[in-house]
């Protein structure tokens, strides 16, 4: 599609680390210096410059940008997010919202017809997408490392991938610090689901999913943790949790 980003090419990027990218780089065009962080926290909408210094982090780590020493405000950028196609300037890239699961790995095989006894049989390459936090929120990775092959018993219909699992706040609930969390691909969730929840855009997590009221309650599995409580705008749902993938 003419103007999208075609994240196959390039490690993917949260929403609000690919707007802060491109405030950044359309700044330096117009003034030819980077833009201020009150400057960033007021065009991304967010309540602390805390927040800035996080996505800045996460930009330089995956390369987007290098901030250079001894310079106050000092911020190049390196590269940008390649483009499938040209034409509308990039407008389609406003509704893109951040998806852990790239192409058609992890589908489980279709059964019937020839062959599919094999299939059905056959190890399925479900896609390592980076880390979870189960615990503090860390930021949302996002990012395919390798994959894992899975058994096509252990999975369900739809699309599958994996991640890491780092943290002790769902240990309860048999969740470990350094098991691969399975996850079906689902963009909504039942009360009492293990949901991948992505928090503000920017942080992902493992919890528990509960409806209250017209809130969403995150919950651990782990009395030291806290339950978190939203309002539903702030979170976004990118996944079940269907099982654990463990070595030993």
């Amino acid at each position: 599609m003419a103007g999208t980003i075609n994240w196959g090419l390039v490690e993917m990027l949260t929403r609000k680390q690919y707007e802060l990218l491109k405030f950044i780089n359309e700044r330096l065009k117009e003034a030819g210096v980077p833009p201020s962080f009150d400057e960033m926290k007021d065009a991304l909408d967010l309540r602390s410059k805390s927040g800035i210094h996080r996505l800045i982090t996460a930009l330089e780590e995956r390369g987007f940008i290098r901030r250079l020493p001894n310079r106050a405000r000092a911020i190049e950028v390196i590269k940008l997010p390649e483009l499938a196609g040209s034409g509308n300037g990039g407008s389609g890239r406003r509704g893109f919202t951040p998806s852990v699961i790239e192409g058609n790995l992890g589908k489980v095989r279709p059964s019937g017809g020839g062959g599919a006894v094999d299939d059905a049989e056959r190890p399925v390459a479900v896609p390592v997408m980076g880390r979870i936090a189960a615990g503090t929120p860390i930021e949302a990775l996002q990012t395919r490392s390798h994959t894992i092959s899975v058994p096509p018993d252990m999975l369900g219909s739809g699309e599958h991938y994996a991640l890491e699992v780092r943290g002790d706040s769902m240990q309860e609930a048999g969740i470990l610090d350094g098991d691969m969390a399975l996850i079906q691909r689902n963009e909504t969730a039942e009360t009492g689901d293990i949901v991948v929840a992505l928090i503000d855009e920017e942080e992902a997590t493992l919890k528990r999913f509960r409806r209250r009221g017209a809130s969403i309650a995150l919950e651990p599995a782990n009395a030291s943790y806290e339950v978190r409580i939203l309002p539903p705008n702030r979170v976004q749902i990118q996944g079940k949790l269907i099982g654990i993938y463990r070595k030993y």
